[in-house]
C-alpha cells in the first residue's frame, strides 16, 4: 500500500468495487480497503456446513446483475464469470398442489393466470420494451428528465402500495399472490406507498434476462469484479478495519461503501451538525433470518415447474403474504413467514458433491430480532415439499445480529442498507441534489444507502465516483 492516492475507497461489495473501477477507469490511482479478509461484502461464498458445500453467505440471485450496465461495460466474462439461468426466474407454489411460475417469456408466464392472462400481458410487454428506459430514468439519482411521457405510465404504477397494484390490475387470487411475492421483496408492510415499485421491476426483469446466479457462487462475482479492478492498475488491501478517516494514506476523496451507522462512527467528526442529524434519523427496515442446508437431494416440490425453478416464493395466498409482512411492520413474528427460498443445485452441480444438493431461505423479522424461525421455515418449506425434512444433512443458521457481525451494513438485518419507504427511495440517505456527497468536501458514500438501493448491480457506486469526478477532479462521465 502506497502512501498516497488520488481515492481511496472503504469496502469492497459490489457498489464498493464499482465505485473504485469507475474512479481507476478514469485515470486516477485508487486504493480499495477491506475490513474482512475474504472481498465480497454481501457477494461473499464459503463452505458453511459440510466440506464440499459451497454456500453464499449472503446473496445468491442477481436480477439486476447480468442486466446491470456497470457490469456489463466491464465484460466480466474474461474474468470468468459465468451466468446461469434456471427453467423458471421465480415459482409460487400454492397449497393445491399447482403454482405459477414466471419464465422470461411474457406468455407463457399469462397463460398459467387464467382470466388474468390478459391483464398480465397488458401490464409487462410495454414494460419489458420499455425497459431500457426505465432502468436508465430510476434506477440512479433522480433527475427531472426522468418523467418523461414514456417513463410517465412506469411512475404511476410504481408510486402504488403493492396492495393496490395487484387488486387493482388483477381478478384471481393467483394473480395477485405472484406479485405479492414479487412485491415483499420491498420488506415492507405492502399497503406502503412505492411498495408495487419492487414488484413491478423484478417481475420486468424476470421476463428480460431472468433472474441469473453466477455458476459457483456469489463469491465468482466478487472476484471477478476484483481481477478487472487490478486490470486498470488499482490496489487491494485486505483485513484493514476503518474506524477512522485517519487510518487512511493522503487522499484527495474517499468513497465509503457504508450505511449512515458506519459513515457517522467513521467520518461524523468531519460533517456538519445538520448533516449529522439527518444521517441519525435514517431509518432501516426488517430484518432477515436465514437458512442454509446441505441437503441428500432436491427439495421435492410437488410441482414440477418448482423443481426447476432457482429461487421460490413460499407464502401461499397473497392474503398470507400480506399478513406476514404486516405482523412483522408491527415488530411481532409471524406464524406463517413469507420465505424466500434457492436452491442453486437446479442449474449448477458444482456446489455440492455428486448428487448432492446446497439451498437456502430466509424469511423477514423485526429490525434486530434474535427470534429463531428455523421450524417456521422449514415448516413452510416442508408444506409445499413434503419430505423435504428428511433431505437435511446440516444446515447453518444466521439471525439479524449475526448477519449484522458478518456485514456490518445489514444493520439490525437490514439486507437492503436501509427501509425502502416512499421517502427514502430517491432520497436515501438524506436529502440533497446530490445524496452521494456528504457534508465534508472530499467525501462520499456510495452503498445501497444511496440510489438507487438494495440489489447487486454496482449502481450506486457508479453514480458516486461520478460525483466526485465531477466535484474534485471536474472530470465529466454519463449517466448510465
Amino acid at each position: 500500500m502506497k502512501s498516497n492516492y488520488d481515492a481511496v475507497v472503504v469496502g469492497s461489495g459490489p457498489n464498493g468495487f464499482a465505485a473504485a473501477i469507475t474512479l481507476q477507469r478514469a485515470g486516477l490511482s485508487v486504493l480499495l480497503v477491506e475490513e474482512k479478509e475474504v472481498l465480497g461484502g454481501g457477494v461473499r461464498s464459503g463452505e458453511l456446513t459440510l466440506p464440499g458445500y459451497i454456500h453464499d453467505v449472503c446473496s445468491t440471485v442477481y436480477p439486476l446483475g447480468e442486466d446491470s450496465p456497470v457490469f456489463k461495460s466491464l465484460n466480466l466474462e474474461q474474468f470468468g464469470l459465468e451466468y446461469l439461468q434456471s427453467r423458471y426466474a421465480v415459482a409460487h407454489p400454492f397449497d393445491d398442489g399447482s403454482s405459477v411460475a414466471v419464465s422470461t417469456s411474457i406468455y407463457e408466464t399469462a397463460v398459467q393466470l387464467g382470466k388474468d392472462a390478459k391483464n398480465y400481458e397488458k401490464i409487462f410487454l410495454p414494460l419489458t420494451r420499455q425497459w431500457p428506459s426505465i432502468r436508465s430514468a430510476f434506477l440512479g439519482p433522480l433527475y427531472l428528465g426522468a418523467f418523461s411521457k414514456k417513463n410517465l405510465k412506469f411512475a404511476t404504477q410504481a408510486v402504488n402500495s403493492g396492495r393496490y397494484f395487484a387488486q387493482h390490475n388483477f381478478e384471481t387470487s393467483r394473480a395477485q399472490a405472484l406479485f405479492f411475492g414479487m412485491a415483499a421483496h420491498s420488506m415492507l408492510p405492502l399497503n406502503k406507498l412505492s411498495t408495487a415499485s419492487i414488484g413491478i421491476v423484478l417481475n420486468t426483469v424476470a421476463h428480460i434476462n431472468g433472474w441469473p446466479l453466477p455458476k459457483g457462487g456469489a463469491q465468482k462475482i466478487t472476484n471477478a469484479l476484483a481481477a478487472s479492478f487490478e486490470s486498470y492498475g488499482g490496489d487491494i488491501q485486505k483485513g484493514f478495519k476503518i474506524s477512522s478517516l485517519k487510518q487512511l494514506p493522503t487522499t484527495k476523496v474517499v468513497l465509503l461503501d457504508v450505511t449512515p451507522a458506519q459513515l457517522l462512527i467513521i467520518a461524523g467528526d468531519q460533517f456538519s451538525e445538520l448533516y449529522k442529524w439527518q444521517l441519525r434519523n435514517y431509518q432501516y427496515g426488517a430484518g432477515v433470518f436465514k437458512i442454509d442446508w446441505a441437503l441428500s437431494q432436491p427439495a421435492p416440490f410437488t410441482d414440477e415447474k418448482c423443481r426447476e425453478a432457482a429461487t421460490i416464493h413460499i407464502g401461499g395466498s397473497f392474503q398470507e403474504i400480506y399478513d406476514s409482512e404486516n405482523t412483522i411492520s408491527k415488530k411481532q413474528i409471524p406464524d406463517k413467514p413469507f420465505v424466500l427460498f434457492v436452491q442453486p443445485g437446479v442449474i449448477d452441480s458444482s456446489r455440492a458433491p455428486a448428487g448432492k444438493h446446497t439451498a437456502w431461505a430466509y424469511c423477514h423479522v423485526p429490525n434486530g430480532s434474535t427470534q429463531d424461525m428455523t421450524e417456521a421455515i422449514e415448516n413452510q418449506v416442508e408444506r409445499f415439499a413434503p419430505g423435504f425434512k428428511d433431505c437435511i444433512l446440516a444446515r447453518h443458521v444466521m439471525n439479524t445480529h449475526e448477519i449484522q457481525d458478518y456485514n456490518s451494513n445489514y444493520v439490525g438485518g437490514d439486507i437492503n442498507g436501509g427501509a425502502a419507504t416512499i421517502n427514502q427511495i430517491f432520497t436515501r440517505p438524506v436529502i440533497r441534489l446530490s445524496p452521494y456527497k456528504t457534508s465534508a468536501t472530499g467525501i462520499y458514500i456510495c452503498s445501497s444507502a444511496t440510489p438507487p438501493g438494495g440489489g447487486v448491480h454496482g449502481i450506486c457506486g457508479y453514480y458516486a465516483a461520478r460525483a466526485a469526478l465531477k466535484d474534485v477532479f471536474n472530470i465529466g462521465i454519463p449517466r448510465l
